[in-house]
């Protein structure tokens, strides 16, 4: 008999948290095994660089693409591992302190803002879309509202019980709001970039 679903242990966001931490993960090594590839012979042509459009050259080789120095996928190798962790300490049921799940959420927060803060670059500074960085925009984004919400739904964050409520609701709201998310990136990346009159 499959495991109930609870606020103390929720089975679908460990299994969720697993999933976006493996494909994360797999995406971030994927885009610095690129860089390093570019670093070790700058007349190479990556992979994922298919016309000017639709490529990762420019964003990996931009002030942007190293912000903190290092190259960002650094973060994303090292930052993936978290999400994996819990999840899979979640299905091994494990609980976690307020101030543990309080850390994660707050990471996450980075790692949304973060995310939001390349899309914009990537669409209207650099004008280009990297397939690897939109896979990990994509896993970064579900999960930083599955853990926000949990945190809220959860009582974990301190917040009046209507808000509780509301995120005990807009949970199973989830794939909409994401399908909803994408949308509007899609949307945006299509009036800046015109991305459908370039790609046909």
């Amino acid at each position: 008999m499959p495991e109930r679903q609870t606020h103390t242990r929720p089975t679908v966001l460990a299994v969720w948290l697993v999933l976006a931490g493996v494909i994360g993960w797999w995406a971030a090594f994927t885009l610095l095994m690129e860089r390093l590839h570019k670093l070790a012979d700058p007349n190479a042509i990556a992979s994922c660089d298919f016309n000017s459009l639709v490529q990762c050259s420019a964003n990996l080789e931009s002030w942007q693409g190293s912000l903190f120095g290092f190259p960002n996928p650094i973060l994303g190798i090292t930052g993936w591992v978290a999400p994996v962790v819990v999840g899979m300490a979640l299905l091994a049921r494990a609980r976690f302190a307020r101030w543990f799940w309080l850390l994660f959420a707050l990471g996450l927060l980075f790692a949304f803002g973060f995310v939001c803060w390349l899309i914009f670059q990537s669409l209207f500074v650099l004008g280009t879309l990297c397939p690897w960085c939109m896979v990990t925009w994509a896993v970064t984004i579900p999960t930083f509202y599955a853990v926000t919400l949990h945190v809220l739904r959860a009582g974990l964050l301190p917040a009046p019980v209507g808000v509780r409520r509301a995120a005990e609701r807009l949970m199973g709201w989830m794939p909409l709001i994401t399908v909803v998310s994408y949308a509007i990136i899609a949307v945006l990346a299509q009036l800046q970039l015109d991305v459908l009159g370039r790609a046909f």
